[in-house]
């Protein structure tokens, strides 16, 4: 049976986000000063995430950076299976980012034509293959958009854990991601502190970090 998560009450949320803010707030500063160039890999980044741990995909970001994937022909499968770290369903990501690789000139384009940022993610996760919605927003969010929920499993413990939601949903379809996704716009609108913000709080109470 799942433990019972303790409940988090809105003054203790307070008090964490006033001791974090300014760190937070230099985070999203840095994503919105991520220039075009560095699209590509914050893509990578945000594919290899799913089932494996930032540290890891970072490392991962790296060794693809040092074989230059944006521009050399080579394959990305064995890059990411080294012995300091590992992705999980790495044949599976390998094969997306030959495919992303193959799209990114398309997808820059898209990126830059002035869309919302709803427009723009329905549209990577219409067009991009194996970025789902919270990929997508993921994604989005580490190139400078907001207001996109990045329902991981950080995020949604501590929604639960303010009674914002009841539970954690056994499936993610586009619908429950959505109806979810508002959930968390409105809590964040009635306490006053913005929906990106506290996705960043949430993160830094599960890890101790402010990372992207």
């Amino acid at each position: 049976m799942r433990k019972a998560l303790t409940p988090l009450t809105l003054n203790e949320l307070r008090q964490l986000y006033n001791e974090r803010q300014t760190a937070i707030l230099q985070r999203l500063i840095a994503f919105s000063n991520v220039p075009p160039s560095e699209y590509f890999y914050e893509l990578v980044y945000c594919l290899l995430t799913p089932q494996s741990s930032a540290i890891n995909a970072d490392k991962a970001v790296h060794l693809l950076r040092q074989h230059d994937l944006l521009n050399a022909d080579i394959d990305p499968e064995p890059l990411l299976h080294q012995k300091d770290f590992y992705i999980r369903f790495h044949k599976t990501k390998a094969r997306h980012l030959i495919n992303i690789k193959k799209q990114f000139p398309l997808i820059a384009q898209h990126l830059m034509n002035g869309s919302s940022s709803v427009e723009m993610r329905e549209w990577v996760v219409k067009n991009v293959k194996g970025l789902g919605w919270k990929e997508a927003s993921h994604f989005l969010r580490n190139i400078g958009h907001r207001n996109l929920a990045i329902l991981d499993r950080h995020v949604l413990k501590n929604l639960i854990r303010l009674k914002v939601i009841r539970r954690r949903p056994k499936t993610m379809t586009p619908k429950r991601y959505k109806a979810l996704e508002k959930k968390f716009q409105t809590f964040a609108l009635n306490i006053g502190i913005p929906m990106d913000e506290l996705d960043l709080l949430f993160w830094s109470m599960e890890t101790g970090e402010i990372r992207k």
